[in-house]
């Protein structure tokens, strides 16, 4: 069973401080993912301030209008530098999504995030991933970009 890997880095116009604070409130998940998803937030442990060992519970309908509960655990939290979210729950067999943020200094500053994943079906489950799945992903992470930099105004974007 193969795992993939989905990496883009995105320059924005902004500070450490209020690039943190957006990405980290759970709430602005639904600002910056495509409406088609149906993404709703369904339930935050703790304090809304993200922390390791917050768990977020979800319901998405990410393939063909299916919709699935989601929940991730916030396994760990570096202010202001990354965060990392871990699928407990969910669409796939494995996911681990790294947040990072790095200060290029002028007020610019560059965040990166690092997915991994697995689908089900072994076999199957690549060849969906060849034909639906990955496509699914780079139109969300698009769709992400678009909106995070009419948010905070880009200078420059990479997709690798």
């Amino acid at each position: 069973m193969a795992l993939h890997h989905l990496y883009r880095k995105q320059v924005l116009t902004t500070t450490m401080d209020k690039a943190w604070e957006f990405f980290t409130k759970p709430e602005n998940l639904k600002v910056i993912t495509p409406g088609f998803m149906g993404f709703d937030i369904t339930s935050v442990s703790g304090p809304r301030e993200l922390h390791a060992g917050q768990i977020i519970t979800y319901k998405v309908r990410p393939f063909f209008g299916i919709p699935f509960s989601w929940v991730t655990e916030i396994t760990h939290a570096r202010e202001p530098l990354f965060f990392v979210d871990e699928q407990r729950m969910g669409p796939f067999l494995f996911w681990h999504h790294k947040h990072y943020l790095e200060d290029l200094g002028d007020g610019k500053i560059m965040m990166t995030d690092s997915v991994h994943y697995k689908v089900f079906y072994g076999w199957i489950g690549s060849m969906l991933n060849n034909l639906i799945v990955k496509r699914r992903l780079d139109y969300i992470f698009d769709h992400r970009t678009r909106v995070i930099g009419e948010i905070f105004g880009v200078p420059g974007e990479e997709k690798i």
